[in-house]
């Protein structure tokens, strides 16, 4: 059995490999829901969408997020009426958030009814959100404290940021079947995700670094950055913010508790022997995915013992 944590868009690729390899009732995926957000009285879970709307075959493989081919005519008319529209949402992507806040107001957890979308999706992986508590992740700045969704989406990731906090992370406890994912796993792998945000967010739940630590599994860490900047989105922003370097390197030693061995891209090949002296087993590879091929040779890689 393997068992992932993931963010959003890198984690999504490097799975749609990973499941060319492996059985899909073979792999579990904890996904980080820090940045769930309520917007028109729904409950959004863009990191659980993207993976699962990705593994099921129907992501926009160009923004990366959303279904494919999908109208924003509900959205459009939402402006014509002064909405604030500045979260995409498409139209049968809204089906999925309508679907989910129903179920949440009939008192269904956010784990059984991301299970239900998920069958309805013809999916075997099972997809579990890293805690059915609030969470949220919010980001200082000098224009003050917000959700990270308006942060990365509304302003486009420019602001400095000054710290991160996770709202809950004192009382969230992990989703029942996570930290039991984790401790029965054959190979835990850590997604080329925001080590902040995304991985560090799933870290921050009651239980879930103690787990990684415990296993037996062969833990394995995908770096998302290569040559000192990230692949997607603003890790190197967040990273700065903890005082971590900005590298594989900084990567690898946030993660050094409990990592077995680690990924860096070949641009990053120089840093290999600086790696190994954190103890691990580091292996050199292309980690930039731009095709399927791509997805497939860093998942046999990742797998590889």
């Amino acid at each position: 059995m393997i068992t992932a944590l993931a963010g959003g868009v890198g984690a999504a690729r490097f799975l749609t490999g990973l499941t060319k390899l492996v059985k899909e009732e073979d792999l579990s995926v904890v996904v980080n829901t820090g940045d769930d957000i309520e917007l028109f009285g729904l409950h959004i879970s863009p990191d659980v969408d993207i993976v699962t709307y990705t593994l099921a075959g129907i992501v926009d493989e160009v923004k990366g997020w959303g279904i494919r081919g999908d109208t924003f005519r509900c959205l459009e008319t939402l402006r014509k009426h002064g909405e604030d529209t500045w979260f995409g949402l498409g139209d049968r992507d809204l089906a999925t958030h309508l679907y989910r806040t129903q179920r949440l107001k009939q008192g269904f957890t956010l784990t059984q009814i991301t299970s239900e979308i998920c069958d309805v999706l013809g999916l075997g992986v099972k997809v579990l959100p890293m805690s059915n508590d609030k969470f949220e992740t919010r980001v200082k700045t000098r224009e003050g404290s917000m959700h990270f969704e308006e942060y990365f989406v509304r302003r486009q990731a420019k602001d400095e940021i000054l710290s991160v906090e996770f709202v809950g992370a004192a009382t969230a406890k992990p989703s029942p079947g996570v930290l039991d994912a984790i401790l029965d796993a054959e190979t835990v792998v850590v997604c080329p995700s925001n080590p902040v945000v995304s991985i560090g967010t799933i870290l921050s739940v009651d239980g879930v670094r103690d787990a990684l630590k415990r296993t037996n599994a062969r833990v394995v860490g995908v770096s998302p950055i290569v040559a000192g900047l990230p692949i997607k989105g603003p890790a190197d922003k967040m990273l700065r913010s903890l005082g971590v370097e900005v590298s594989a390197f900084g990567v690898a030693e946030f993660y050094s508790d409990f990592l077995d061995a680690f990924v860096i891209d070949t641009k990053d090949a120089g840093a290999k022997g600086r790696l190994e002296q954190l103890g691990l087993d580091v292996k050199v590879a292309n980690t930039v995915m731009k095709s399927l091929e791509d997805k497939v040779a860093l998942a046999k890689v990742v797998l590889q013992h």
